[in-house]
């Protein structure tokens, strides 16, 4: 399995935004065949250097990770997050 984690600062750290933001992306549960696991956490201590949203994906394969960054419904998550991130940061490992 690929683990595919991404932690996102927002601009708007209102708690309506955040929530926007995070269903935004629990709304691709589902609907890309390749991601097989998929959490969004957001954030409960809220200090300087928290970030907001946590995302975790699982892929069994790096193949399937590739494709996922493709796919037309990501694609739509990525332009919604150009929008509304200040920082963005992700790790990827064998899990």
């Amino acid at each position: 399995m690929i683990t595919h984690i991404v932690m996102f600062k927002l601009k708007d750290r209102s708690p309506e935004a955040v929530e926007r933001t995070a269903q935004v992306l629990r709304d691709m549960e589902g609907k890309i065949e390749q991601l097989k696991f998929l959490e969004v956490g957001l954030d409960v201590l809220h200090s300087e250097r928290s970030y907001d949203i946590a995302l975790v994906t699982k892929f069994e394969s790096m193949e399937d990770l590739e494709a996922y960054q493709v796919h037309p419904v990501h694609k739509k998550v990525i332009e919604h997050m150009a929008q509304v991130r200040e920082a963005s940061a992700s790790v990827d490992y064998v899990s």
